[in-house]
């Protein structure tokens, strides 16, 4: 129980929590964008199972931590670069992303039905299979960036535990948002491509520091919130 009065293990634990919650933003957003063709019941199931699955695989990757590691090793060299299969899983994801991105803004501005609203509702299923796709992904972005801040495997486990409470709380506010303010998924599908963008250039040993996506990300949001208090304005006047 030394560990209580150990102040190292408690700054090591508030650090690694602050980053998770960071690299986390990733993760909400998607999820929060593709449970919007769900009902509302089920998007909430869908949410939660996201997130707990998110937590899991965290937890195994940090029971795992020595594989980990070894996901930096080089397995193949292309153009005089090596390749490993954390590049692999990562520009795999941002593919992942700019198309699922894309298939988004297809459905809500082409697909029209007669009455001018957006269809292309898609299944409970596909939805899980996406979320767990992209969790596994950030997952190991996740751990491999977090590897190296804590020392002992059951901080980086408390840390990560507390970052996905906050984050469950966190998606909540976003998923009500964007259903309330329709206009707000479009600008949440471009972070997709911006978060996509940055794995890719990951994935090919390309490093975009995350602190300018997530500027772009909070200012874009920030002019969105504007807009929408200018929109109630406008239409209190106009009343």
């Amino acid at each position: 129980m030394n560990w209580i009065t150990d102040p190292q293990i408690w700054a090591s634990f508030m650090t690694l929590t602050v980053m998770e919650i960071v690299l986390g933003i990733d993760n909400i957003v998607f999820i929060s964008v593709v449970v919007t063709r769900l009902p509302q019941k089920q998007a909430v199931v869908a949410r939660q199972i996201g997130l707990t699955l998110a937590l899991l695989f965290r937890i195994l990757l940090l029971l795992g931590i020595a594989w980990i590691i070894s996901m930096r090793e080089p397995i193949l060299e292309v153009f005089g670069k090596s390749i490993s299969w954390r590049d692999v899983i990562l520009l795999g994801g941002g593919l992942f992303l700019l198309a699922k991105a894309t298939i988004e803004i297809h459905n809500d501005i082409e697909v029209e039905d007669e009455a001018g609203n957006a269809t292309g509702s898609v299944s409970f299923f596909s939805t899980i299979v996406q979320i767990v796709i992209i969790d596994m992904v950030f997952s190991v972005d996740s751990i491999v960036t977090a590897i190296g801040m804590a020392e002992h495997v059951e901080v980086m486990i408390a840390a990560v535990v507390a970052s996905m409470i906050v984050m469950y709380f966190a998606s909540v506010a976003i998923s009500q948002f964007i259903e309330n303010h329709p206009t707000t998924k479009m600008l949440a599908l471009s972070f997709l491509f911006l978060i996509g963008a940055a794995l890719v250039a990951d994935g090919l040993q390309f490093h975009i520091p995350r602190g300018y996506i997530y500027f772009a990300m909070a200012f874009a949001g920030l002019v969105e919130v504007f807009n929408i208090f200018a929109s109630k304005r406008k239409k209190k006047i106009r009343s």
